[in-house]
Order: structure tokens, then sequence, then C-alpha cells
């Protein structure tokens, strides 16, 4: 379900006030339902030999939620400068964070290895001679290519950019035993957004049994798998969430079937994002606007750069409006910002109660991949961030961008050459 019922009823209690405070629009955060699926992930993958969530910092940036991450021992997946600024200032050090990226700059494999360093997941083999000092611990990303299919978010594996293929496997790691390395990971990620546990399953079976092909030719042993994220979210009412419980009960079988057959078993991690935080997080913003033409719009007060999932992937997020949850849907109509994009829609011709300007409309799931993927086009703004704290506070995470934030980049000395005809 969207928005967990207890989230709801946690939030639609008091959101006036948190309007009336804060101002719409906002995206505000649940501490209280993060910690619990965190708990909940720790204890279905509990009997697994060293495992460990890498949360996807991309999916929300914010340190007040990293903080929450490291308190209940989350390491960070990190693909940026940016990223592993934020993890560490979180307090995360050393193997704390599994740094993968992708076209990487020498500028970035530096800041990788600064302070303590990192878990370096590289994504290319060409990648072994452009690292300025390898570390002890090395893990490659796995593209199996067409021996497995992805989803429609991330696509065929054939044909995505990430990864080491099927072929140059093997010498990936033979290059990088010739090159003094002496512990090995393995990681590799195919979907997005999966709902079926099977798939998931699937793919630890995969890298275990990649593992044991790699173990044998080589003569190593490696420290650990990553599966990656790709954990899904129920976003329509009448999805069924991912079975969490199940996936867990069928990969603790396949280690220990792999314990049993080599002696060992490598550590187990896992990166996920919007499972962590997705159900957690709304946007909250207010109708301001009713138009009638060919279609009926509701004009509210936060367009596409504080949620742009649904323009780009046409993705669903239930709406609620609140007050009116029992209501008849008699609003047939498209939700929209201010944007100059007929693109800029949450919802479209979508069933709704009947809406009057300064209803307060909640989008839900906007947790992850909500606010990190906001853009600035047309100098739209935005918005801030809230969490709704366990001890029943309001906290302020983040304030909304301004236009001199907008404009700081145009502050700067000035910089000419003159070019020689």
């Amino acid at each position: 379900m969207p928005m967990s019922p207890s989230f709801q009823e946690r939030l639609f209690a008091v959101l006036p006030e948190i309007c009336e405070h804060f101002q719409t629009p906002f995206h505000i955060y649940d501490e209280t339902g993060i910690r619990e699926t965190g708990e909940t992930v720790k204890r279905v993958f509990g009997e697994i030999n060293g495992f460990r969530e890498f949360y996807a910092v991309k999916a929300l940036p914010n340190p007040r939620i990293l903080q929450i991450m490291k308190d209940m021992g989350f390491g960070f997946d990190c693909s940026s400068m940016a990223e592993l600024t934020l993890s560490r200032e979180a307090g995360a050090t050393g193997q704390d964070i599994m740094f993968t990226s992708n076209n990487t700059s020498p500028e970035e494999f530096y800041a990788a290895e600064s302070r303590g360093g990192c878990i370096l997941n590289l994504d290319d083999i060409t990648l072994l001679e452009k690292v300025p000092h390898l570390p002890e611990c090395l893990c490659f990303r796995y593209n199996p290519g067409a021996k497995r299919t992805g989803n429609h978010i991330i696509g065929n594996p054939v044909e995505a950019k990430y990864g080491v293929d099927e072929d140059q496997l093997p010498e990936a790691y033979r290059a990088a035993i010739r090159k003094g390395v002496k512990r090995f990971g393995l990681h590799t990620m195919l979907a997005s957004n999966e709902l079926n546990h099977t798939y998931m399953v699937e793919t630890a079976g995969m890298l275990l049994d990649k593992v044991e092909e790699i173990s044998k030719a080589l003569d190593i042993v490696f420290d650990f798998i990553n599966i990656g994220g790709g954990l899904g979210i129920p976003y329509r009412p009448d999805q069924e969430p991912l079975n969490i419980e199940a996936m867990g009960r069928k990969i603790t079988e396949l280690f220990k079937a792999f314990k049993t057959r080599n002696g060992y078993v490598p550590r187990f991690f896992m990166e996920s994002g919007r499972y962590m935080t997705g159900p957690h997080g709304v946007l909250v913003t207010r109708a301001i606007n009713r138009k009638n033409t060919y279609r009926t719009y509701i004009g509210v007060d936060a367009c596409m750069s504080s949620l742009m999932r649904p323009a780009i992937y046409g993705a669903y997020h239930h709406i609620s409006v609140w007050g009116k949850e029992d209501r008849p849907k008699t609003l047939v109509a498209d939700v929209v910002g201010s944007l100059c994009e007929n693109n800029d829609k949450f919802a479209v011709q979508r069933k709704l109660p009947e809406i009057e300007d300064g209803d307060l409309l909640v989008i839900h799931d906007t947790g992850a991949h909500g606010h990190a993927m906001g853009f600035n086009y047309n100098g739209r703004l935005r918005p801030k961030e809230l969490l709704l704290g366990q001890e029943g506070t309001v906290e302020l995470i983040r304030r909304e961008e301004t236009l001199s934030d907008h404009f700081a980049t145009l502050e700067f000395q000035p910089d000419t050459i003159k070019l020689n005809p």
C-alpha cells in the first residue's frame, strides 16, 4: 500500500498545524517508519554471515536521514564525491562506504581514497589502470548480459552501461591479483523497484555460483557478495508488496548450501535506497487553481522540480486530499504544476474527491528519488524537507531554496582568455 496507515494517521492528525508553521510545499519523512523497515531488514537477513545494508545515498541524500541509517548500523552506497562527503560527515569511515561509480574521474578516485578510504567497486575493467592506489579489498560490478533480464526501469543488461561483462570478469580478478589485491567482492544490480522476491533470490544465487566458479579457477576466496538495491515498493494501492520474509528465508538457504559445498561463506551486502525510505516520505502541496478546458486541471504550488518521477517515467504516485479521504471520487483531473512543460503533471486523469483552492494534497511515496532528483528549470526552486520524529516533533532538515541560491553561480571573478588566430 502507498503510505502506511500508521504514517498517515500520525501525519494527518497534525498536518494543518505543520502547514501553518512551515508552509507548503514540502517533503516530510517518517522516522518511525524508516526505523521499522530497517529493523525488519536486519531481522530477515540476520542469519546470513556478515549481513549489512549499505543505504543508497542517492535515494535521499539528507544528513539527518543518514544519521538514522548510521544509528541502525548501516553503511552507505555512494556514487559521487558529494555522496562520499555526506556519508563521511554522518560518521562513516573505511569499510562503512561502498563506492560504486561509473565513468569515474581521477578526482573521484582520490576522494574515495581520502579520509580512510572505502570499499571500491569498479564498474569497468579498464579502471584498474586508472585507480591511483588500489585498496587491499576490491570489488567488481558484474553485468551478466543475456544470461539475465532486467526490468522496465533499468532495462536489458546487454544494453546497460553498467558493469564488467561475462568474458571480462575472470581477467578482471586476475589483473587485480597481479596488482596486489588480497581480498575480493562481487557486486551486481540488475533491476530497480522489483516486487518479485524470486528475482532477487535468483540474483543472489547467480552471484554465489559466479563466486564458486571464479574461486576454483583462480584459487581465491571472496570476502562478500553484494546484490545491489532494486527492492521495490508498491506505489499503486492494488500492488502486492515485496515478500521480504520469503526473500530472506530463501537467500539464507542459498548461503547455507554454499557453506556446505565450500567450507566458507562470503558476507552478504545489499544497498537498498527506495525500500528503506520511499514509502516513508510524502510531498505535501496546496491546491491553488482549478482550470476547466478540454480537461479539468488542478494546479498546485509544487511542480516537477519537486518530484520528477511521474514526468520522466510515467510513474504513479498515489494522492490523498487531506480531510477528504473518505469522500467519493467524483472528480477526474490532471494534477499539475507551474513549469512551462506539458509533462509537469503529478497525475493524469486521476479520480479524486472534489478539490477546492486551499485543499492540501498529499503525494505518496516520495521518500526516495523525490527531492534528490529535483532541478531548477524555469528557475523553480526545490522545497524544504521535514522529519516527523518519533517523539512527536517535526524538524526542518533542509530549508527551501531561495533565488539567492539559484543565482549564486552567477557571482564569480571575471576570467577571459584571448585566443591566437
